[in-house]
């Protein structure tokens, strides 16, 4: 079964509302606000075919784009879209999408918008527009980003909202559940925006808000059993992450025995990582696992190599193997007790990790190979399942805590599939990642001892591919730089560097050129995400 007929099962499963990119750095913002308004969407590049849509939508939203709508090669939406009978809502390009489609007339503006606006609104109480802005000031605070606008509404259209320097910010069809704004409701700085997006969703699509993990569980549960049916078995990859953990736990409660939990040790976990996870996951949740001992190979593999992307791919394929030759032997077991073939691949990819590995003309392009969606074998012999596959991070978490896993590990930070490899910037050699180890380990004991660590929402240390001069016991030194990160995000999609504590810093920096052989500086990661990304590699 592929990825996208999974999603398109979940979205059968609720109210669903579709959000069709066309690049915009924001999109992902409008799937979490209307998340956050308790309905269900799925993100899709806007080249999506509606014939080969696997569900039908509630309503449709189209997004903004970094795109002019009159350069040559701009994306362009499926007109069968505006055939589909339901409300749309275009933002910003959106808005200039649906004109191009029904006959309205975009240009460049003299002057691009970029910033704070004062929407005045003008819908009419006996108008289905009113609705939009049902509870809403006017004027109210808005966010533009454009350099196009709307020379004049498609015939039909009626203007329900204007700024001082845009005459259509709001417009809507005279009869059809159709609107454009040209401001970006999904942003904070649109004070109302949330409260706009929530209209569109439950008051003009009527969708029922009751997308919680409460009721999303039950529906999982029955989809994982279905899915792998009364025999088949499942081999988890498990990390002690809170990804891997809930996933973990879902397949068991799932499945009972017919889930096989295997870690793999490949040489670039975290400090007594692989003890850690034993004693959580077999000891204390009950969970059937195995360790399997590859470090020697993934290191041999990695030997040399430099370029992220090749570590990311050598790491993922690598994985892949390993997992194939414990399934061969689990395999065997499984079906000698009667639990059934071994037949699927489970994975903790999370929706940011869709998002950020789809790449399509127009649309943002591919950042990097995600380690739970790229680098994987073409000629993969398990199927893969991923129960966590549509949710964000917050979403993960709220499910974790409602599975009756302990918050130490609900609240646990992130770790990268390909784990100290990519935070070893070039080679990866043992002596490298055990420096990388140490480091990241003593900056996370004393974030924790600060009381910090529930306020980040990632740390870790990075060992960087330069030496330094320094001094230590009156002799002149040439080590090695460790540089910190740590930043807040909610959905991981953006993120905000965090200002430590200097006091803290001083202590974290004291340890790491004390305890950590071969580092004389430390340096701390003052970047947001855009335009960094959390981790160096």
């Amino acid at each position: 079964m592929s990825s996208t007929e999974v999603a398109a099962q979940v979205a059968n499963m609720y109210d669903t509302i579709l959000i069709l990119d066309f690049g915009s750095q924001y999109s992902h913002l409008i799937t979490r606000r209307i998340r956050e308004a308790g309905v269900y969407c799925e993100l899709l590049p806007c080249t999506q075919k509606i014939s080969e849509l696997k569900f039908k939508p509630k309503g449709v939203v189209l997004s903004g784009s970094p795109y002019s709508i009159t350069d040559k090669d701009a994306p362009h939406v499926d007109p069968e879209v505006f055939n589909l009978g339901v409300p749309i809502l275009g933002i910003c390009y959106g808005l200039q999408e649906i004109a191009r489609n029904l006959g309205g007339e975009t240009s460049l503006a003299v002057k691009r918008e970029y910033g704070h606006a004062e929407l005045t609104l003008d819908p009419q109480a006996d108008h289905h527009s009113y609705h939009l802005f049902q509870d809403v000031p006017s004027p109210t605070n808005v966010w533009m980003s454009h350099g196009d606008h709307l020379e004049s509404p498609p015939n039909d259209f009626v203007i329900i909202g204007s700024t001082s320097t845009s005459a259509y910010a709001a417009v809507a069809h005279t009869t059809l559940p159709i609107y454009g704004i040209q401001f970006h409701p999904e942003v904070t700085h649109s004070v109302d925006g949330s409260v706009i997006l929530r209209n569109f969703v439950i008051g003009i699509c009527q969708c029922e808000a009751n997308w919680t993990m409460s009721s999303f569980v039950d529906k999982e549960l029955e989809r994982i059993r279905n899915l792998v049916g009364p025999t088949g078995s499942v081999i988890g990859a498990v990390s002690g992450g809170v990804d891997s953990t809930v996933a973990a736990v879902l397949m068991k409660r799932a499945i009972g025995d017919r889930f096989h939990a295997v870690l793999v040790d490949n040489g670039v976990m975290r400090l007594n990582e692989c003890e850690q996870v034993k004693k959580t996951l077999a000891d204390n949740l009950g969970i059937n696992l195995t360790v399997a001992d590859a470090a020697d190979l993934f290191l041999g593999r990695l030997k040399g190599v430099t370029d992220p992307e090749k570590k990311r791919k050598i790491i993922g394929n690598t994985f892949i193997e390993v997992f194939e030759t414990e399934s061969h032997r689990i395999d065997e077991i499984s079906r000698q007790s009667g639990l059934g073939p071994i037949e699927w691949l489970l994975q903790g990819t999370l929706y940011p990790d869709v998002i950020e590995s789809i790449s399509f003309k127009g649309p943002s392009a591919t950042i990097k190979s995600h380690h739970n969606v790229g680098g994987l074998l073409e000629n993969m012999r398990l199927k893969l399942i991923e129960p966590l596959r549509e949710l964000f991070k917050d979403e993960v978490r709220a499910l974790g805590t409602l599975l009756d896993i302990p918050d130490e590990l609900v609240w646990r930070h992130p770790f990268p599939g390909p784990g100290i490899a990519i935070r070893v910037l070039g080679e990866v050699t043992p002596e490298q990642v055990e420096i990388a180890r140490r480091a990241d380990h003593i900056y996370i004991d004393e974030i924790k001892k600060a009381g910090l660590y529930r306020q980040i929402s990632q740390a870790y240390a990075a060992l960087l591919p330069v030496r330094s001069v320094g001094v230590m016991g009156d002799q002149r030194t040439y080590e090695q730089v460790i540089a910190l990160r740590a930043v807040e995000s909610k959905d991981f999609m953006t993120a905000d560097w965090f200002p430590m504590p200097v006091e803290t810093l001083k202590r974290i920096s004291n340890r790491i050129i004390n305890e950590v052989q071969g580092v004389n500086r430390v340096l701390y990661d003052v970047s947001s995400k855009p335009p960094s990304t959390i981790e160096f590699e």
